[in-house]
């Protein structure tokens, strides 16, 4: 009885970091647009809902992102090539998958 009160309790906190991927170009405009993430206590990143993305940290960066075949894509000058990346949501961040499988997650700013 003990094991399975146990059980119960640690169930909460793994069912909390449950993503789920967003599949469609709707979800990620619906995850990002006119949001702002927060990557560690000194960078951070605002999407706006005109496809503008600001990347602040020691220094500022803008680009521009759209949702593309079910991916987020970035591109940031001064290079004019897109890099594009799977996304996948919980309840207060989002998790960027690059193609080579790295992941990079930001929390939701309050």
């Amino acid at each position: 009885m003990r094991f399975i009160a146990m059980l119960t309790l640690m169930a909460g906190p793994v069912a909390a970091e449950d993503w789920s991927p967003l599949i469609t170009d709707d979800a990620i405009y619906g995850a990002l647009a006119g949001r702002t993430l927060i990557y560690d206590a000194y960078t951070r990143q605002q999407f706006g809902a005109d496809g503008s993305t600001q990347y602040i940290t020691e220094r500022f960066s803008e680009g521009r992102w759209a949702a593309r075949d079910g991916q987020y894509c970035s591109q940031w000058p001064p290079s004019d090539g897109w890099t594009c990346y799977y996304i996948e949501l919980n309840e207060s961040a989002v998790k960027f998958i690059s193609p080579d499988r790295t992941e990079s997650v930001g929390t939701y700013r309050k």
